[in-house]
């Protein structure tokens, strides 16, 4: 009895034993946790980077991707029309940052294209005799503001290797080294372009950005 005793008492210590172990390789909520804090953390990358963009853009993208690239899951057709997706958002980033508006004297906004001579409205504003638009000379078009253009660029690419659908969906099986660098690329340009954004901010106040001041 004493033997069977004691076998009895080494099974039970032995079904005992991986309550010993640390929480964090047997509680799933740990986990969990460490995927929430990650996922959290590249949503929260994605948002500030898309802060630098137009919003207009940005919303469309997030809104579409999920559908033009069927969650991820792609054949040819939904593939074209996700890269076509991703080359017009990027278009529209690049041509947007060539925008500026202001206010005519009675407080409305207008907008338009910067030229090298000045900004080229394209609501129709005319002001009678007056020039169509005050200060005409500080929205010419400079060097920077294609600077500024290609850095927006950059930034949607950065925004678009963020969303899963849409890797998923035009490089659906990357190599462990295309892996490793489809993950470092967007927080390296991230950095990059934010640092540039804040050492040579732009001063325009296109379309779908913030106001210009009156």
């Amino acid at each position: 009895m004493e033997i069977n005793n004691s076998h009895a008492d080494d099974a039970e210590q032995q079904q005992k034993q991986p309550l010993l172990l640390p929480q964090k390789l047997t509680d799933p909520s740990v986990e969990m946790s460490s995927l929430h804090m990650a996922l959290n953390q590249t949503f929260q990358c994605a948002a500030d980077l898309a802060n630098l963009l137009p919003t207009g853009t940005v919303m469309a993208f997030r809104l579409l991707s999920p559908v033009f690239a069927n969650g991820g899951d792609c054949d040819s057709a939904y593939r074209a029309m996700t890269a076509t997706l991703v080359a017009l958002c990027g278009l529209s980033c690049f041509l947007v940052s060539f925008t500026d508006s202001f206010h005519d004297k009675d407080g409305k906004v207008h907008y338009g294209f910067a030229t090298l001579k000045g900004l080229w409205v394209i609501d129709g504003y005319i002001s009678g005799p007056n020039p169509p638009v005050p200060d005409a000379e500080k929205y010419r078009l400079r060097m920077m503001d294609f600077v500024h253009a290609l850095m927006s660029l950059l930034v949607f690419g950065a925004v678009a290797l963020f969303d899963h659908n849409t890797v998923a969906c035009l490089y659906p099986v990357p190599s462990p080294g295309a892996g490793e660098v489809l993950a470092v690329l967007p927080v390296g340009i991230g950095v990059v372009c934010s640092s540039f954004f804040l050492a040579f901010p732009t001063t325009r106040h296109g379309i779908g950005f913030p106001l210009s001041p009156k």
